[in-house]
């Protein structure tokens, strides 16, 4: 890997740690970025360019080759919301300190992501599925980030939306989908791709653990204007 030259013109490099099967990185890399991720675990299924690496020690040693750091710490030692999802993932201690620590390490902007309700990171950005037309979850991620600005869509309200499934033994049908766990009238596979606009994995379990292209997309288009102008390549 080399130092980013910022004179060429080129797409700029965006390195997506814990990056899973690829949901944030597809819409960096529809934004205009050149995507790179990490995972501590396997990710036959990821679409870029794939490091199988412990997510730290990677940006420790070339996070400075990169224009931009995204990273989603496992959430798992920290959240509820993600019991039953977790299967096969390697280690589910919390990591949010010391991923933090390292992305300021690397002088370069970045964005951190998780799930709402975490008191350990800010919440300078919060993205829902209601804010993008043809999502159908509502999958509420909050966002910290360093040296980017990125503006807050306006939050619809959820009155009228609800989440189709068995709860409590009796079937509510609805427009939302609930992509995550087994059981209670889950959606079918097809149902969770279309939901969350994702079409290069099948895997429950990667589905569950993703967030849209969408959110990350509306992240990387402002991002992307924020760049020098050598650095804007038309967007996907």
């Amino acid at each position: 890997m080399t130092t980013p030259d910022r004179s060429t013109g080129r797409r700029p490099r965006l390195l997506d740690l814990f990056c899973c099967a690829g949901g944030a990185s597809m819409g960096y890399h529809r934004a205009g970025f050149d995507v790179t991720g990490v995972d501590i675990a396997p990710q036959p299924r990821y679409p870029f360019d794939f490091h199988q690496a412990d997510a730290i020690e990677f940006v420790t040693r070339h996070g400075h080759e990169f224009d931009v750091i995204n990273a989603c710490p496992p959430c798992q030692a920290d959240c509820t919301l993600t019991a039953g999802t977790n299967r096969g993932r390697v280690d589910h201690r919390s990591l949010m300190a010391a991923t933090r620590t390292a992305l300021m390490a690397t002088g370069r902007p970045w964005i951190i992501e998780n799930p709402v309700g975490r008191a350990d990171m800010r919440q300078d950005l919060l993205l829902c599925g209601l804010m993008f037309p043809g999502l159908q979850v509502f999958r509420h991620r909050r966002f910290e980030l360093h040296g980017l600005p990125v503006p807050q869509p306006a939050h619809p309200s959820h009155r009228g939306h609800r989440v189709r499934g068995w709860r409590h033994g009796l079937y509510h049908d609805g427009d939302m989908v609930a992509v995550y766990g087994e059981g209670g009238g889950k959606g079918s596979i097809p149902e969770w791709q279309n939901a969350m606009g994702i079409d290069w994995t099948d895997q429950r379990r990667e589905l569950a653990e993703a967030i849209p292209p969408a959110y990350t997309l509306h992240i990387g288009r402002a991002v992307i204007a924020s760049l020098p102008a050598d650095h804007m390549p038309a967007a996907a």
